[in-house]
């Protein structure tokens, strides 16, 4: 099983070195407002984006009612600061969610539906929600997410947890904080979906109109300006179909951690956006998903 689990993880890691780092972007330094705006508008892009939502929110309503028996525990002072655990076993490796919404939108709630197919697999999750802008700056929002890590962390024995196999995962803004949070030592791989890394670029656009992010923010939260944990296998994760700006947010971060031998990869998925990516990691036979169980599963 474990020669398999380390064979599939090389060829996938093959596959994407191979695909990847031979592309160019526009500069988005060149954009006006209008067009920097229109290549983070996700759901403008997407025109089918809230049927889809709605559909999750559906999912995930019908799938927190079938597992009441760890919602909204908290971690922190404020009240979006909870989270959701789904237990697959005693002893089970651990998936650690943090929902999207460019800080600003959702709630783990809304992405419950992610859960399922982990718990069939026999994987624990963990759904973290955290406060959101305009009420909480960047600031707030990432050290709520440090803290909701940190709560795991001294919790997952107690819940009988397997604390040597934990997976942090996100998608769109919580790819970056995925980003920001995976230096925990509990965290033994990091996969981010979709993510933002570099923060300057959202300092021209509408998204700031209620992030409010400052410069300072920007270098002190953007992951494309840090230096990730040694040795943390790191996967990310982007639609091919995506806009040109999320897709070269997830280059630059892939070709950054490349760059430093940074164990993981990156991989664009073909035909996925930003909202049908998340297809493949609830399809059981799904790239992401299987990339998350087969890191669960090694030694």
């Amino acid at each position: 099983m474990l020669v398999g689990i380390r064979l599939f993880l090389f060829i996938l890691c093959i596959m994407s070195v191979t695909s990847s780092f031979a592309e160019t972007f526009p500069n988005w330094h060149a954009m006006d407002k209008q067009t920097l705006d229109r290549s983070y508008n996700n759901s403008l892009a997407v025109p089918e984006s809230k049927q889809m939502f709605d559909n999750w929110v559906t999912e995930s309503k019908a799938f927190r009612a079938a597992h009441p028996e760890h919602l909204d525990i908290a971690y922190g002072p404020s009240a979006r600061e909870k989270l959701d655990l789904f237990v697959a076993a005693p002893h089970a490796p651990t998936l650690i969610f943090i929902h999207g919404g460019f800080w600003q939108m959702r709630s783990k709630d809304d992405f419950a539906f992610i859960a399922k197919p982990y718990v069939e697999a026999g994987v624990n999750v963990v759904m973290v929600g955290y406060p959101l802008a305009p009420q909480a700056t960047m600031t707030d929002i990432v050290a709520a997410s440090k803290r909701a890590i940190t709560y795991v962390k001294n919790h997952l024995s107690d819940w009988q947890g397997d604390t040597s196999h934990v997976v942090v995962s996100g998608w769109s803004s919580g790819g970056h904080l995925t980003a920001e949070v995976m230096s925990d030592p509990i965290i033994t791989a990091a996969v981010p979906l979709s993510g933002i890394y570099d923060l300057e670029p959202l300092l021209g656009s509408y998204i700031n109109a209620k992030l409010k992010l400052t410069q300072k923010e920007v270098r002190s939260y953007s992951p494309q300006f840090d230096t990730p944990r040694k040795n943390l296998p790191i996967y990310v994760f982007v639609g091919g179909a995506e806009l040109s700006e999320m897709r070269r947010q997830s280059y630059d971060y892939g070709q950054k951690l490349h760059d430093l031998h940074q164990p993981g990869f990156f991989k664009e998925l073909p035909g996925k956006n930003h909202y049908t990516i998340l297809a493949d990691m609830i399809d059981k036979k799904g790239k992401i998903f299987q990339t998350i169980l087969s890191v669960l599963r090694s030694q």
